[in-house]
């Protein structure tokens, strides 16, 4: 069983540490030296300098005391999203919040001390287990950028869990969306627009059209799309002449992003085309789709600890992106554990103080499951 007041004191040492996506170099120190005093082998990667951040992704291995039971990967991400400097973590009748001016930082320090209290646990009780990897990245928020930019060779597990979702600890995610970035750029023809508005084709209209002609929000239960951003115009008496749209579709289906993808760059193009200007559509893939069977090693054994320690194992979908894409492309099957936290990426941000202690319970049952088991 894990220490409880130890959980709960790391958790609030652990959000206090200012950790910008790009600069987690505080923090990954410290627990870097956490690490290294549980006599874990610990590595650093070269990740940093590829995004321009101060901090590459942490690594660590504990060599397996059972030699027939399956590697085990838990990753989990060390940068908080803004604002994340002087949080004041607060408990009140079982719930954990920052004072109300800053995010919590339970998005993802949650899933960070569960690890670290998880291999405390192995390491004092003895636990028998296989190779445990431990993959703590940088740079999540925001793109994924740690995990899509680490040496995929550094990877050396069977499966995987992503502690990094919001949902009661014992929710499995087997599934996620992939998701194309979609830049849209219109132009149309500058003019004074009181003394010949006439002669000039108004980028904002043009834009107006073809966003009124193009699906977004909820396309069918895989797939979505949205439209994020719009810049376009500089002053009332001049008829723009470009306009920029940022957009996204996400699919856990291959063909259905495709397609999705593909209309909202027919739309654009043709639409603007057609009302006397030109739309420049750039597609970039953020990363792929990933769908887990729920009779996959790396689910059944999540299913199993689950139960065995109490809490109910519930299978789902996600319509969100996480590092657990890049590991499954990279051919460790990884799903996304829920730890409790909610209303991530706000001021209101929360954990309940109890799913604190179960996703770390949740961990250590996995590492002992699958000491238990045979590859």
């Amino acid at each position: 069983m894990i220490n409880r007041k130890r959980v709960l004191d790391e958790f609030y040492e652990l959000v206090q540490i200012k950790c910008s996506t790009r600069a987690e170099r505080q923090v990954a120190d410290v627990i870097k030296q956490k690490l290294t005093d549980l006599h874990v082998e610990v590595s650093e990667d070269t990740t940093g300098s590829k995004i321009g951040g101060n901090c590459g992704n942490l690594l660590a291995f504990l060599p397996g005391t059972v030699a027939e039971a399956p590697s085990v990967l838990f990753t989990a991400h060390l940068d908080c999203v803004e604002p994340c400097g002087d949080i004041k973590p607060v408990l009140k009748d079982g719930i954990i919040t920052s004072a109300g001016d800053t995010i919590l930082g339970a998005d993802d320090k949650s899933g960070v001390v569960a690890i670290l209290e998880a291999l405390r646990i192995v390491a004092e009780e003895n636990i028998p287990h296989g190779n445990i990897q431990v993959v703590f990245t940088v740079a999540e928020e925001g793109g994924l950028n740690g995990s899509k930019h680490m040496d995929p060779a550094l990877l050396k597990a069977d499966f995987g869990y992503a502690l990094d979702s919001s949902g009661s600890p014992g929710e499995i995610v087997n599934m996620a969306p992939g998701q194309n970035k979609i830049d849209i750029t219109i132009y149309g023809k500058k003019a004074h627009a009181g003394v010949a508005p006439e002669e000039g084709i108004n980028a904002i209209v043009l834009a107006g059209k073809a966003l009124a002609a193009v699906k977004d929000g909820r396309i069918d239960p895989e797939t979505t799309a949205n439209i994020g951003s719009i810049k376009g115009g500089s002053a009332t008496n001049i008829v723009p002449d470009v306009v920029e749209i940022k957009a996204e579709a996400r699919s856990r289906s291959a063909d259905k992003l495709a397609a999705q993808t593909e209309h909202m760059r027919q739309v654009f193009e043709e639409t603007v085309k057609a009302a006397g200007g030109r739309a420049e559509v750039k597609i970039g893939k953020e990363y792929d789709a990933y769908v887990l069977s729920e009779t996959a090693p790396v689910v059944m054994l999540a299913r199993q600890a689950a139960e065995s320690i109490g809490l109910k194992p519930v299978i789902k979908a996600s319509g969100g992106g996480s590092d657990a894409n890049y590991f499954n492309s990279y051919g460790v099957p990884t799903a996304v554990l829920g730890t409790g936290m909610s209303k991530v990426h706000t001021a209101d941000e929360f954990i309940k103080e109890e799913d604190l202690y179960n996703i770390g319970e949740f961990a250590l049952a996995i590492i002992k499951a699958a000491g238990q088991s045979k590859k």
